[in-house]
């Protein structure tokens, strides 16, 4: 059975604060309670540590590896219907993990259930965001002159998120004194009213061919063709695919290996917060900065710097002991790393994400946002698992220590000297075309 596939699409100009501020409420809303989530598991159902690590890793890759999932479906159905669906879902994701609290007994199952949906309700409104994004993106760049330099939306779009995830902890630790039911109560309630306000503010984009005068036979003719199966036959997407996972793998360490090192330095827990207060104020600060540093150099150049950026915080824990920085209990080494891996993600997240629309072509773009981000999950899910083995057996003596932080470093070092020349040579295709 064949599927009709949506013309491509251009949101009208009003569109674009909707879809910036959008991140954001989606940030507060998904960080006011996935926080507290391995506290509950720990908490009131009395899980051990690998348990609580087993059942955070399913929901992420339920998220990021549903992600072409979510990307194909939108090709089908439209961005906006899935972004919709996507809200729903994660609602009634965070309404069941509310549940699984109020028996007598604390119900995993349920529990369980919820925070996979919560994880596939963002693979379902995640990749619609990211189609409309750059629909706005393209139409944005055609009517700008060609020498004027702009952060690019994405690179908003990373602030805007940014804004969200700053703020979502608070929401929830203030509500956290009524209860985890509260905290997740207010998540599905808070998903409800952000569904409700983008069906009334977010407008059913138009195909771009369109007028007004515009017959439907015109519009049928520019569908685009292709979607998941043109996306995975393109060779060049799929290797740019795999190496940019990289960058994801290498971000997730914010919340794997940075704690773990402070940990194994006997530095004091309160040190992580700092850290994250840290990237805050460097994703806030610097986005627009390197976004328009990166419209100077270009995409290849950008992606080239960024992953040499991001492997070199990884070499300065891999190879630089602690007493260049002063002793063991400074955190000046791993804040000197964390400053070098979010340069990195700054610059070639964003440029990632503006090259979705040029690999596709005229293409339905939603499974190309979703084999992007598909790659990053799979890649962290088996980048952890690696990573997390080799550190086990570098504590026991049997590699030496600086063996796990390779496991992040070459994927970093490949990308920057393949993934840029597989951008350069797609681009420099498409401009002689």
């Amino acid at each position: 059975m064949r599927f009709p596939q949506p013309a491509p699409v251009t949101p009208p100009r009003s569109s674009i604060p909707v879809l910036l501020g959008t991140q954001t409420l989606f940030n507060i809303g998904f960080y006011a309670v996935v926080p507290f989530l391995a506290l509950v598991l720990a908490q009131d159902f009395l899980l051990a540590s690998s348990a609580v690590g087993l059942i955070l890793g399913i929901r992420t890759f339920a998220q990021q590896g549903l992600f072409l999932a979510g990307g194909t479906l939108a090709d089908r159905y439209g961005a906006r219907s899935m972004i919709l669906i996507g809200c729903a879902v994660r609602a009634a994701g965070f309404l069941i993990l509310a549940a699984s609290l109020w028996a007598s007994t604390p119900v995993l199952w349920l529990f369980i259930l919820g925070t996979l949906l919560t994880g596939f309700g963002g693979a379902l409104f995640s990749p619609g965001l990211n189609i409309l994004v750059a629909a706005a993106q393209t139409a944005r760049d055609q009517e700008q002159h060609q020498q004027v330099r702009r952060a690019t939306l994405f690179a908003w779009l990373s602030i805007t998120g940014e804004i969200g995830a700053v703020t979502g902890p608070l929401v929830g630790s203030a509500l956290w004194n009524w209860g985890f039911s509260t905290v997740a109560g207010f998540g599905a309630v808070f998903f409800v009213a952000i569904g409700i306000f983008l069906a009334i503010t977010l407008r059913q984009p138009v195909p771009a061919s369109a007028t007004p005068t515009a017959a439907s036979s015109r519009t049928q003719r520019t569908t685009p063709r292709g979607g998941l199966r043109r996306c995975l036959k393109d060779r060049g997407f799929v290797a740019f695919c795999a190496l940019h996972a990289s960058d994801l793998l290498a971000y997730n360490q914010l919340y794997l290996a940075i704690p773990l090192e402070l940990q194994r330095h006997d530095m004091p827990t309160q040190w992580l917060g700092l850290i994250f207060a840290w990237i805050s104020i460097l994703t806030l600060g610097l986005q627009l900065p390197v976004s328009w540093l990166a419209g100077r150099i270009g995409a290849a150049s950008t992606l080239r710097a960024g992953y040499l950026l991001s492997a070199s915080g990884f070499f300065v824990l891999a190879f630089i002991p602690p007493s260049a920085f002063g002793n063991e209990a400074s955190p000046l080494r791993i804040l000197c790393a964390v400053t070098l891996m979010i340069l990195g993600h700054l610059s070639v997240h964003p440029t990632a994400l503006g090259l979705v629309p040029k690999f596709a072509a005229g293409n339905a773009t939603g499974s190309y946002f979703g084999l992007l981000s598909s790659c990053g999950g799979l890649a962290v899910l088996l980048g952890n698992l690696l990573f997390g083995w080799l550190l086990s057996q570098s504590q026991d003596s049997s590699v030496p220590t600086f063996v796990p932080w390779l496991v992040l470093v070459i994927p970093l070092l490949l990308a920057s000297w393949i993934g840029s020349r597989v951008v350069r040579d797609r681009l420099l295709r498409t401009h002689i075309a």
